[in-house]
């Protein structure tokens, strides 16, 4: 990582998406230490500008030249983009922090929820590693409510039902929506099926066991977040048509019995948590309420009657944000600050 008087330098590669204008809104937010930004995106987006600071920066193509002196590069432009660029970013100096699956599973780089496993981060040196991935949306809210529990009392087993947003898919997947939502003609479905007044239990495509990529991607994530490769998750991931933020089932066998006041307290406590939890009061998570947040909203905390030291609960968090661009801020912030 340079080491630059003038400040911090961050590139955004992907700055016209929707991870990627969500970045640069949460840099702002959070007063991140940003004083100069360098957004990167395709050629076809050349001329075009994007706004930091009430400061209008032109757009620029991904070159060994547009790394130099980036001490920070934030990077949402997809999986092959990643595997070209991001090399090079890191032989220019830059930390990069890739929101792709492209270095999620790759040995040697960290896998990173701030809350759950920020040591990951650095070397044994103290100094951080060059690339660091960003996890899958539905992990990362996931992981932040399992942490505690792991600590506390030990998992078994997760069982996890998903209810994500089409934003999940990006603009693409928010367009085809609105397209929808308007009677328009559809030539392929973006959501392999009508998502307008449906639910499509199918997010990305189907490996030979059954489960989509992005089910797997549930499981190996979280095995490798948590330092736990014995951990069972079993997920099912499906897409609904919400504009923004993820739910999930939450059904969790613990290690050691429970209270579920013990865990109401614990998880009302731990970090990057919000607890709505009064159903009497009708107060539970939901999509909207957690628009444009940055923490992960839990409720419907209960015990499984039927299965022992086992607890249901519901989980949701904006997938744009706390999903994506708000945890590759933090694992910055982090990189910024030295230390864990």
């Amino acid at each position: 990582m340079n080491n630059r008087n003038s400040g911090c330098r961050v590139a955004v590669f992907g700055a016209t998406g929707l991870v990627g204008r969500t970045m640069l809104q949460i840099l702002e937010e959070r007063n991140f230490p940003a004083t100069d930004i360098v957004p990167l995106a395709s050629p076809r987006s050349l001329g075009q500008t994007v706004s930091f600071r009430g400061k209008e920066y032109p757009l620029q193509v991904p070159s060994a030249e547009a790394f130099e002196g980036v001490d920070i590069a934030l990077f949402s432009a997809g999986g092959s983009a990643s595997l070209e660029w991001a090399p090079v970013a890191a032989t220019a100096g830059a930390v990069v922090i890739d929101n792709s699956s492209a270095f999620r599973m790759a040995e040697g780089v960290p896998l990173v929820v701030p809350e759950v496993n920020p040591e990951a981060i650095f070397k044994e040196d103290g100094t951080p590693e060059m690339i660091i991935a960003n996890p899958n949306c539905s992990t990362i809210q996931m992981v932040v409510v399992l942490k505690p529990l792991q600590d506390r009392y030990g998992l078994k087993r997760v069982v996890v039902s998903t209810y994500q947003s089409v934003t999940g898919k990006g603009k693409a997947g928010r367009d085809a929506l609105e397209s929808e939502l308007a009677g328009e003609e559809q030539e392929e479905f973006t959501h392999f099926h009508q998502i307008a007044f449906n639910a499509v239990p199918q997010i990305d495509s189907f490996t030979e066991n059954g489960y989509t990529k992005e089910e797997m991607k549930m499981v190996n994530e979280t095995h490798k977040i948590l330092g736990d490769s014995t951990l069972a998750v079993s997920p099912t991931t499906v897409r609904i048509p919400v504009y923004g933020g993820h739910g999930e089932s939450l059904n969790v066998e613990l290690g050691k019995d429970f209270e579920i006041e013990e865990v109401r307290e614990l998880l009302r406590h731990s970090p990057g948590i919000v607890l709505q939890d009064d159903p009497s009061a009708r107060l539970y998570p939901m999509p909207l309420t957690s628009y444009e947040k940055d923490d992960v909203f839990v409720g419907r905390i209960r015990p499984d009657y039927w299965q022992p030291r086992t607890l249901n609960m519901w989980v949701v968090a904006d997938n744009l944000r706390k999903g994506a661009a708000t945890n590759a801020v933090q694992i910055a912030e982090v990189v910024l600050a030295g230390k864990a």
